[in-house]
């Protein structure tokens, strides 16, 4: 096997990603709306919101709106085909040979191990080399979407360093395990516990171990926002970075959730710049110290840094500011 391509450095595969707005490849009204709304992250779907007939010209219609749109502060993705399928070679080639210094993604839906990512890492490469582009530059996502694919997540991570992200998807998922239920995200009868809690944190832990984002899937009764947000609200919670969105009504919740508060963030910044006072030289060179009633250490300060790194991906000012005490 060929070793993993040359990549961009860690701190740049870091992209906002609230809101992940999924958007048919086949549909030009739909291109063209998703361009206005404020979606962190599209991506152009080639697998299934194009039906079969439709995916050829759908590669030529994505490749023009990403060189011919306006995709201002938006990550750009690709969904193409799994590898199971005789589409993924001819997605990956016309998109990236037509639009590769337009995209910054490509994601890989129902990976089962890492052979997959290797695969579409090598292929990448050679495109890349061929058409002059930046080589390692385009990402990969990464779309978890049954049992073997779960159980092979640490090696799926960890298999290029074009890896940006691991994505949960919910509905394959329950299809693969037989999960008695028919509405994607919620939680099956008769279970009385989170259904999806191990699954989560199983993709959380190889995301955080290999410095990847996690993101989760869809919710698709899109007219239920409260359910969105239930659901959302789980993912936030335990650490997700955002999640998928299938239409604009859910795009400012998860914009939201997925943000700090404002009075969070207010006080992470206030702790970092207390924490910096107090360890320097003026502020007593102190390995913890009291930030009005709360003790502050080296562990407040990473905390804070995850907080603070949140809200400044998002455009949050601060509202308060530190003043150091009196000598």
């Amino acid at each position: 096997m060929t070793a993993p391509s040359p990549a961009a450095t860690p701190a740049s595969r870091l992209r906002p990603r609230r809101s992940c707005l999924a958007v048919p490849g086949s549909n030009p009204r739909f291109l063209e709306k998703a361009q206005g709304l404020p979606a962190d992250q599209v991506f152009l779907d080639l697998e299934d919101a194009c039906a079969p007939l439709a995916k050829p010209d759908a590669r030529h219609t994505i490749v023009k709106f990403l060189n011919e749109g306006d995709w201002t502060g938006k990550t750009r993705v690709v969904r193409v085909n799994d590898w199971t399928t005789h589409w993924t070679y001819r997605d990956v080639i016309t998109v990236v040979e037509g639009a590769g210094q337009n995209l910054d993604c490509i994601m890989l839906p129902k990976v089962q191990d890492a052979q997959q990512v290797h695969a579409l890492d090598m292929l990448l490469t050679q495109i890349e080399t061929t058409m002059g582009l930046e080589v390692g530059r385009i990402g990969i996502e990464a779309q978890i979407e049954n049992a073997k694919g779960l159980v092979n997540v640490d090696d799926i991570a960890a298999a290029s360093p074009r890896m940006e992200t691991i994505v949960f998807g919910p509905a394959d998922f329950m299809a693969s395990i037989n999960m008695k239920s028919l509405v994607v995200g919620e939680q099956p009868p008769g279970y009385p516990a989170d259904a999806y809690h191990y699954i989560l944190m199983r993709i959380l832990m190889a995301a955080r171990m290999h410095d990847l984002q996690a993101i989760d899937g869809p919710y698709l009764m899109i007219k239920n926002v409260d359910g969105f947000r239930e659901v959302a609200d789980r993912a936030a919670a335990i650490g997700f970075d955002g999640k998928w969105v299938l239409h604009p009504s859910q795009v400012e919740a998860s914009n939201e959730i997925f943000s700090p508060s404002q009075k969070d963030y207010d006080h992470a910044e206030m702790i970092l710049d207390a924490y910096e006072y107090f360890t320097s030289e003026k502020g007593g060179k102190k390995g913890s110290a009291m930030l009005g009633d709360e003790m502050i250490d080296e562990a407040s300060r990473k905390m804070a840094l995850v907080i603070s790194g949140k809200g400044r991906a998002a455009g949050m000012t601060r509202t308060t500011s530190f003043e150091a005490p009196e000598a």
